[in-house]
């Protein structure tokens, strides 16, 4: 066989039916585009409805195959009625991708508890419910793959993040126990976990004069992430090439986490670049 139908094989995520949730944002649809241009069939979930369109003739006009459905995560009637119309169209679940999440920014003592509830509402407790809703289809095919979008926040922290923090904390956590109780039905579970990424929602972060140098200074490769840049390893997750990957975090920050950039050292190797 070729090189290309063996990656084509370990890859392959054609005929996966895959849900998304918190398609319509700039994390999820990156992933949900990429993923549909490899084969997938995308079940987009998300309550921004002109988005969802938006996204879904994007797939469209690129050969995918997509199909999108309203849904208000911090309501438990409407996520199980959005996952027996997937059932019901599809006949079958393989991959679910937990990617909504919101934030706001602010100190730790300066948060209401109306924004700590609905935080921690679509943040963790959706992850939670949305999971439990879509396992037992996933059960009684004895496979299955459940990514959760986490955050570099599960593990540092920056200033005013405390509850978006906590929650994603929780998510990685809500990942292992996932993990070890479902192995048996054949689910795996793991994370993603996103270092400074660009969107939409974070351009005013890398516009600010000291946030954006303080971030550069972090990052060892001193620039923030494409949301494209997470597609290789979703798609790794969801396909059976990681048929023995279960109960993991996988960080993608550009070398934030590891120590940004390094202290002046010497050595005959390194030059300055311009």
């Amino acid at each position: 066989m070729s090189i290309e139908t063996n990656l084509k094989k370990l890859f392959s995520l054609e005929g996966k039916v895959i849900i998304m949730t918190g398609a319509a944002g700039g994390i999820g649809a990156a992933l949900s585009k990429g993923m549909a241009s490899i084969g997938a069939i995308m079940c987009n979930c998300d309550i921004n409805e002109k988005g969802l369109k938006d996204l879904e003739s994007e797939i469209a006009e690129n050969g995918g195959q997509s199909k999108s459905y309203i849904l208000d995560v911090t309501d438990r009637a409407n996520i199980q009625t959005v996952v027996d119309s997937i059932v019901k169209d599809f006949g079958k679940i393989d991959v679910l991708v937990n990617a909504v999440g919101i934030n706001k920014r602010e100190g730790f003592m300066d948060v209401s508890e109306e924004t700590y509830d609905r935080i921690m509402d679509i943040n963790l407790k959706s992850v939670f419910f949305v999971t439990q809703a879509v396992v037992p289809h996933m059960m009684k095919r004895h496979s299955g793959s459940i990514i959760n979008i986490g955050s570099y926040n599960a593990t540092a922290m920056l200033g005013g993040c405390s509850v978006y923090g906590a929650t994603k904390s929780g998510v990685v956590a809500l990942t292992r126990a996932m993990a070890i109780e479902w192995a048996e039905w054949g689910i795996r579970a793991n994370a993603v976990s996103p270092g400074h990424i660009l969107t939409p929602l974070t351009q005013v972060t890398w516009d600010h004069p000291t946030r954006s140098k303080y971030l550069r200074d972090r990052i060892a490769m001193r620039r923030p992430g494409n949301p494209d840049e997470l597609l290789g390893i979703v798609v790794l997750l969801a396909s059976d090439a990681s048929s023995y990957m279960s109960g993991s975090n996988y960080v993608v920050d550009g070398g934030c986490l590891c120590g940004g950039m390094p202290w002046d050292f010497d050595s005959a190797y390194r030059y300055q670049q311009p």
